[in-house]
């Protein structure tokens, strides 16, 4: 008999500590069936429902396409990946934003100039959150938004790649205040100048970038970032988020339109 020792160990852990559902706590998954359907909704273009989004230099505004809605059970599940430790949800939300890049990929294409090369950034997480959660979690949906896109447009030529694009300015990110809690304007302010790029990974000059984050709110944070990478030379198209926080005119978490899969 040969002895499954990654298996043993996943027992003995649920032993110590065991596993309950991010969404409700039942006993011994992931995420529950009931929990998990909230992910696997239709997918959204969600960039109007973000007023920091709203370009204030004429620019077009970009889409942003959100898995589900930024509200009860789904928040907690982001949460509990993003803060609590759930690495086991990477596999999860790793499913949902390919859900989301089968949703937007043939409206990304056409954003797509011919022989143009895409790179896929992860929206950076600070020092002081890097170090709380020993990883930056968004780093991992951007690799699965990569290569999904890859797989997805192989036929057609285009190069895709995961780029580390981006991070937090040192003197910005002492002074910025966390972002939770903040109103449109006050977060559009937290973090104005507080992202740039990175001096070895720069956005390569004629390539167009798709952001990638888990949550959009405001939309401060993908502003800022979109206006870093075109600081840099670079054009932006896209952004994809796992959710996004309901508009305050909808109800049942339903923001903006929906996307039919192609």
């Amino acid at each position: 008999m040969v002895l499954d020792i990654p298996r043993a160990l996943r027992d003995l852990a649920r032993a110590v500590v065991p596993l309950s559902c991010a969404g409700c706590g039942a006993f011994d998954v992931t995420l529950c069936e009931p929990c998990g359907s909230l992910l696997r909704g239709p997918v959204r273009r969600v960039e109007h429902d973000a007023p920091r989004l709203d370009p204030v230099d004429g620019s077009p505004l970009w889409p942003v396409w959100a898995t589900a809605a930024y509200s009860g059970t789904v928040r907690g599940v982001v949460v509990g990946w993003k803060d609590r430790g759930r690495t086991d949800l990477d596999g999860v939300l790793a499913t949902a934003v390919r859900r989301t890049v089968d949703a937007a990929s043939v409206d990304l294409l056409r954003s797509v100039p011919p022989g143009a090369a895409v790179q896929v950034v992860p929206v950076p997480s600070t020092r002081a959150s890097r170090r709380r959660r020993g990883r930056e979690p968004v780093r991992t949906l951007a690799r699965e938004v990569a290569e999904h896109l890859a797989d997805r447009w192989a036929s057609r030529g285009v190069e895709v790649r995961a780029v580390d694009a981006l991070e937090h300015a040192p003197r910005a990110a002492r002074g910025a205040r966390d972002q939770v809690g903040l109103g449109a304007r006050a977060r559009g302010r937290n973090l104005s100048g507080s992202v740039r790029t990175r001096r070895r990974t720069r956005p390569d000059t004629g390539a167009v970038t798709v952001l990638v984050d888990d949550v959009l709110t405001t939309g401060a944070t993908l502003a800022e970032c979109a206006r870093a990478v075109r600081v840099a030379g670079g054009t932006l198209v896209a952004g994809i988020v796992v959710a996004a926080t309901p508009a305050p005119d909808t109800t049942a978490g339903s923001p903006s339109r929906l996307c039919a899969d192609p």
